[in-house]
């Protein structure tokens, strides 16, 4: 039973410092980062939702930060932004 809770703990303790570790939306290039790629994001109804899935895309893709550099669309948002590490 101790080790389970253990086991439970870690899991939550790892999952708290990967979320820590997100990607950073900015506005221009970062000075420090270099590009490392372009992601795009498709079927969001709102841009918010457009930029939580260009967010956790860029985190996938292992980058530091991610700038978006274009949206189109009406009820259907299609999104593209350049990644940075």
């Amino acid at each position: 039973m101790k080790n389970i809770k253990l086991a439970v703990a870690a899991v939550m303790l790892s999952t708290l410092s990967f979320g820590s570790m997100a990607a950073e939306l900015v506005t221009s290039a970062p000075d420090n980062q270099q590009k490392i790629g372009v992601i795009s994001a498709t079927g969001s109804t709102n841009l918010t939702s457009l930029e939580s899935q260009l967010s956790e895309k860029a985190e996938l893709a292992g980058a530091k930060s991610f700038r978006i550099t274009s949206t189109s669309g009406q009820n259907n948002l299609h999104g593209t932004a350049v990644i940075y590490n």
